[in-house]
């Protein structure tokens, strides 16, 4: 598995940086998704299908402020998951 260390990519559901092999998720073959990382997509499926955009924001605020705020205070991390995640290949098809 290449690494993507000039290019980085990000998980296209959670925003996770995904640079080594077992960051990321698996498709139904087993093969490496290059889209998902390993908590969002296992097996070609989403391990949380029901989630919105806004169960992920929630979910990565709480992530943030376990780790000591590593993407802002809680209001800067929301809004920059706020403008970010639309552009996430998961969450482009839920805008209108």
């Amino acid at each position: 598995m290449k690494q993507y260390t000039g290019n980085k990519r990000f998980c296209q559901s959670c925003g996770m940086p995904m640079e080594q092999a077992e960051q990321f998720g698996t498709n139904e073959d087993g093969s490496k998704n290059q889209d998902y990382c390993c908590y969002c997509c296992q097996n070609g499926a989403f391990t949380a299908p029901d989630f919105t955009m806004e169960d992920m924001i929630q979910f990565n605020l709480k992530f943030n402020e376990e780790n000591g705020h590593p993407l802002g205070t809680g209001e800067q991390a929301r809004q920059m998951m706020e403008q970010w995640f639309p552009t996430l290949k998961r969450w482009k098809k839920q805008q209108p």
